[in-house]
């Protein structure tokens, strides 16, 4: 709808590439909370879902212009490790040290 104005200039293209790594940000949270909803709130995405969130954030810039889909994806990797970051920041619980075992055997 907005490939006209998208195309115009450089820099809007670029933007289109990083308005398809937004999109792929809402398509793997929207995604992940089915799956909570669906199974239960321990479970986590995985790969496929990851690879099938960016293939259709992926076509849907490549439909803008070629450079889109070249910096959604580079957009989108950016945001996929920032959001792993933030996950294991928040949800990871702390593994709390193991105390040293004793021997009983005496010399």
């Amino acid at each position: 709808m907005y490939k006209p104005i998208l195309i115009k200039s450089p820099i809007t293209i670029i933007f289109g590439g990083y308005l398809g790594s937004l999109m792929f940000m809402f398509i793997v949270t929207a995604v992940g909370n089915l799956e909570a909803t669906l199974f239960g709130k321990n479970f986590q995405l995985k790969l496929p879902e990851i690879i099938l969130s960016m293939a259709i954030s992926l076509i849907a810039a490549g439909m803008v212009h070629r450079i889109c889909f070249t910096t959604c994806l580079i957009f989108s990797l950016i945001t996929i490790y920032y959001m792993n970051k933030l996950s294991q920041k928040t949800y990871v619980a702390a593994v709390p040290a193991a105390a040293p075992v004793k021997s009983r055997r005496h010399k």
